[in-house]
């Protein structure tokens, strides 16, 4: 086993990871896998499988095929699009993790990544700073979903000695894809908007703060999660990580500072409330003991990094 196989990886941090996991091992040694194609010229690089991971035994096939080392589950029904469909989103967002734990329990993969989200957390979470060991009694199916998908990794950790790590991803924000469903996705629109000279529709008020990172520092912290010696991680559920924290204000706010011009048209809508429940920042203090994460971009520096990113060509 000695390939590195991503299930999801037509989503914005599948395409993320894709390319990471290229440079480092070599496309030859990154397995794709999902429902739909995956778009990016670099896919054809690397061997693509379909496969729809909600089915047992198409993951079974798939994992007898790609023969992984590490798998990266990253299959999930965002937290907007999971409120139109609670109980697909459930689905969708628990049976594919727990394909995986069982695969790894019976030895077919020595180690699993599944990413969790500030949607763990409620209304009731301390909201700046939010330790990593609190009350998480979330509001949406995507936060229930992952709350449950924690417990579930920790419990194959202890039961039965699982190698599954895990992070808490802030709002992530790339310039590659176009927003995939998530509450923080207003954040992907506005350089998108920006650079294209039109009005951002936001559904947030604009003072509205949410912990943020970019795709670049989230890749990294995955890849050095997973490098890391297993006997130095303390968190079995899943690691806060915090990048930098900014409101849509804000954010347009340093765009302006940067030269860049956003008109917004603000509308909260049921957005609103589910982005009022999540935190405005993490306390990180696990991740950066257990493991020496520290990020690389402030908001000043994310904002530089999507704009020279939608500068160029959308490739590799």
């Amino acid at each position: 086993m000695s390939n590195y196989l991503i299930v999801g990886a037509a989503g914005q941090l599948g395409i993320e990871l894709m390319l990471a996991l290229q440079r480092k091992h070599g496309p030859d040694r990154v397995v794709l896998a999902d429902i739909r194609p995956v778009d990016h010229p670099d896919a054809a690089l690397s061997t693509f499988v379909q496969c729809d991971a909600t089915d047992k035994t198409a993951m079974a096939e798939l994992v007898d095929q790609a023969q992984p080392a590490e798998m990266y589950m990253l299959v999930a029904m965002l937290s907007a699009k999971g409120e139109a469909s609670p109980l697909q989103a459930w689905g969708l967002n628990m049976d594919p993790l727990l394909h995986a734990l069982e695969l790894a329990k019976d030895g077919h993969v020595a180690k699993v990544f599944w990413p969790s989200s500030i949607a763990v957390f409620g209304p009731d979470a301390p909201k700046d700073a939010t330790p990593q060991n609190t009350g998480l009694r979330p509001t949406t199916v995507y936060g229930v979903s992952k709350v449950s998908g924690e417990l579930w990794c920790q419990y194959y950790h202890q039961k039965y000695g699982v190698d599954v790590r895990s992070l808490r991803y802030p709002g992530l924000i790339g310039y590659r894809s176009q927003p995939g469903g998530g509450t923080t996705d207003y954040a992907v629109e506005a350089f998108h908007a920006a650079v294209e000279g039109r009005p951002l529709h936001c559904y947030l008020e604009s003072s509205e703060t949410l912990p943020m990172m970019t795709m670049e520092d989230a890749v990294r912290a995955t890849l050095e999660l997973m490098a890391a010696d297993g006997d130095a991680l303390s968190v079995r559920t899943s690691y806060n990580l915090q990048g930098c924290s900014f409101s849509p204000a804000e954010l347009v706010a340093e765009l302006h500072v940067q030269g860049v011009s956003l008109d917004v048209l603000y509308a909260p809508d049921n957005r609103q409330d589910i982005a009022a429940s999540w935190p405005n920042s993490l306390e990180d203090a696990a991740a950066r003991e257990d493991w020496g994460w520290q990020a690389d971009h402030d908001t000043p520096g994310l904002v530089r990094a999507i704009l020279a990113g939608l500068s160029q060509p959308a490739v590799g």
